[in-house]
């Protein structure tokens, strides 16, 4: 019944550290992609790149805007 036990354990135990890291990992890039994004077209448009700046800014704003949740 130990053994069993123990097997049964580290499944569950295993199961939830891969949920863990899923849910960490999205949540990240969820941080990441709202902080980071604006302040790399900010420094684009400060460094000069609006002709690239521009159009990334277009393509996501369409995209949020068709998006569903």
């Amino acid at each position: 019944m130990e053994i069993l036990f123990f097997i049964l354990f580290f499944i569950i135990f295993g199961k939830l550290i891969d949920f863990a890291f899923r849910a960490s990992w999205s949540l990240m890039k969820a941080i990441f992609f709202i902080m980071f994004l604006p302040l790399i077209l900010v420094g684009m448009v400060l460094g000069g790149m609006v002709y690239i700046a521009l159009p990334i800014l277009i393509v996501i704003g369409f995209a949020s805007l068709f998006k569903t949740a």
